[in-house]
């Protein structure tokens, strides 16, 4: 059985791609984590729209209180049966959200929403990627 250098060449190449491809993936996901003001930023509004009260960490003793919470993590708690969950933001709003449990579902529906949005506008733009590959002749090594 002959065997052929040049037809194990495209294969290498092609491996090489994919390990690049693979790599760059696993990277480019530290690149797009979001940082602690920009995850404020986006949370904040959505518990505003869904109830939550802003509670200002406006004095030294609430100031203090707040830095030993868990920060912008939504915990709850239980009193007289009534579920209240709080958000602690002592970065960038030095403050906690406040909510029930009507608000907590309509901060669920919304960020369900927010994630609906996202994926629609990345399937829009892998959409129009992809048009754009079509009218690009291939590469001169692929005749």
């Amino acid at each position: 059985m002959k065997s052929s250098v040049r037809g194990s060449a495209p294969r290498i190449l092609l491996a090489a791609i994919c390990e690049m491809l693979v790599m760059m993936a696993v990277g480019g996901c530290a690149l797009f984590q979001e940082s602690p003001q920009e995850r404020a930023r986006r949370i904040e509004p959505m518990l505003s729209a869904a109830g939550f009260h802003m509670v200002p960490a406006d004095n030294q003793q609430k100031a203090s209180a707040i830095e030993s919470l868990p920060k912008l993590r939504m915990r709850y708690y239980t009193k007289d049966g009534q579920l209240t969950y709080w958000f602690a933001d002592p970065d960038y709003c030095h403050c906690v959200y406040t909510g029930n449990e009507a608000a907590y579902q309509r901060y669920e529906n919304l960020k369900i929403q927010a994630q609906m949005a996202q994926q629609a506008e990345m399937a829009a733009e892998a959409n129009e990627e992809a048009a754009e590959q079509m009218s690009i002749p291939p590469p001169f090594f692929w005749y």
